[in-house]
């Protein structure tokens, strides 16, 4: 069963199974492998003429729902319609057939594990961007922040924190310097499976995100250095002594950017409303939009969304 949920998790991260299309693609599939027995033809589910995945739909996927007592409607089309769910279908059902090979299709277990993943969709909750003109852009960003500290404590195992303080600086990132194309990266990938040098790459300087750094995220840095490159660290206020530390005590004081991340995402928001307290508001919405295209884009948890409605 192990072995099961560790291929599934790698699925599901590998082709960004997330939002109520792709759920809804694979939920079908599923119900199908598990009535008419595997291996499944991909070939064989697509419909004559118009492109679709075979039987896929509101009907088939309420269904199955149903059989587990969700009454909330996944999708009105039952992603029927969603761009790029013969892509899915096609990678699902070559997924499932490898399942099948290794003796692992437990579809039942499947079934159940894919459920769970709805039930995550549906009680996924973003968080809230409080404006209040009398606050600070630094207290609106420590505020989302807090957030995600609070949900992060009561989630083990979810990096809620790292992974907003990660996207907050890449939307920012992107925002300042749209001549640039700012490659961005899920938080919980690490850079030696991507190959990274750090979270963000501009020219030859790197960029670290970290809550909590320490010794590894300062070599980090020495090994940038040592490449050529220039390193920054952005940490939370209480973690820049802690960097600082690190960096004097492996004999690199003074050759890393260490900052204050909340202080650097509040003054570029600053200099992005031109310093005008009416445009705050505007600047805000625009970092919330991009920051929301990225964890659409490169999470799978859809709660690390952010709402600024």
């Amino acid at each position: 069963m192990d072995d099961l949920q560790t291929r599934l998790q790698a699925f599901c991260h590998a082709k960004k199974i997330r939002g109520k299309g792709p759920l809804a693609v694979v939920l079908h599939l599923t119900r199908y492998a598990k009535e008419k027995g595997l291996p499944l033809d991909a070939a064989q589910l697509v419909t004559e003429g118009s492109g679709q995945v075979l039987g896929l739909g509101k009907g088939a996927v309420q269904k199955v729902l149903n059989d587990y007592g969700i009454k909330l409607v996944l999708a009105e089309e039952g992603g029927r319609t969603s761009r790029g769910s013969l892509g899915y279908m096609k990678d699902y059902v070559a997924f499932l057939n490898s399942l099948q090979a290794d003796g692992l299709a437990d579809m039942a277990a499947v079934e159940g594990w894919w459920i769970e993943r709805v039930r995550e969709h549906f009680s996924a909750k973003p968080f809230r961007l409080k404006f209040d003109p009398a606050k600070s852009m630094q207290a609106i960003i420590q505020d989302l922040l807090a957030q995600a500290k609070k949900r992060q404590q009561e989630s083990s195992g979810t990096m809620y924190q790292g992974a907003m303080l990660q996207h907050l600086v890449g939307a920012k990132l992107t925002l300042a310097m749209p001549e640039l194309t700012i490659e961005h990266h899920g938080a919980s990938v690490a850079d030696q499976v991507s190959g990274r040098s750090g979270d963000f790459v501009i020219d030859n300087t790197i960029i670290h995100i970290t809550t909590s750094p320490g010794e590894a995220v300062v070599r980090k840095c020495l090994e940038n250095i040592n490449a050529g490159a220039k390193p920054i660290i952005l940490t939370l206020a209480d973690g820049v002594t802690v960097a600082k530390g690190l960096a004097a005590y492996l004999d690199l004081a003074g050759r890393i950017d260490i900052m204050d991340a909340e202080q650097f995402l509040a003054a570029n928001l600053h200099e992005l409303s031109l310093f005008k307290t009416a445009a705050r508001w505007d600047t805000l919405q625009k970092l919330v939009e991009v920051y929301n295209q990225i964890v659409e884009k490169h999470e799978t948890d859809p709660s690390l969304r952010i709402d600024a409605g």
